[in-house]
């Protein structure tokens, strides 16, 4: 047997073939990752919005919410008794419905909220005074508000 005078090459030694290798672990790795990233800042619920949370954004303003979250009637009575307040009835008023107009689910809560701010409005300027604001937001709440405070 005679031995070949040309040198055999060995192979997968080379670094052509390294670098094959490295790319063939690496890419798809990096097209799965690319492709999840661009599925998740898709707006997939129809709702137009001028920016688009990803998956990952979303998930913890949900946790942070939740852990620190009240009901949003709670909060819009905070808001407006401080505005009655700090301004007065008529602004918490206009306010109150605006809200509920905005947010119609906020509707069942707004004889409460109304009432509320009657009473409030007669312990801080009294209930002449407090009655002089009275406007039929939410079936006229505020006003029985108003006369339950006083009377």
């Amino acid at each position: 047997m005679k031995q070949s005078t040309t040198p055999r090459t060995r192979r997968g030694r080379g670094p052509a073939r390294r670098v094959g290798r490295t790319l063939a672990l690496v890419l798809p790795v990096v097209l799965v990752l690319s492709g999840t990233l661009a599925v998740t800042r898709v707006n997939w619920s129809g709702s137009p919005s001028s920016s688009v949370l990803a998956a990952s954004e979303a998930m913890a303003a949900d946790a942070s919410s939740r852990a620190s979250s009240r009901a949003p009637q709670d909060v819009l009575r905070d808001r407006l008794l401080w505005e009655l307040q700090e301004k007065n009835p008529g602004v918490a008023l206009t306010d109150l419905q605006q809200a509920v107009n905005g947010r119609p689910s906020l509707a069942k809560h707004c004889v409460a909220i109304a009432r509320a701010l009657g009473r409030a409005a007669v312990r801080i300027y009294g209930p002449s005074r407090a009655q002089s604001y009275a406007r039929p937001v939410c079936d006229t709440s505020f006003a029985s508000g108003v006369a339950a405070q006083h009377g």
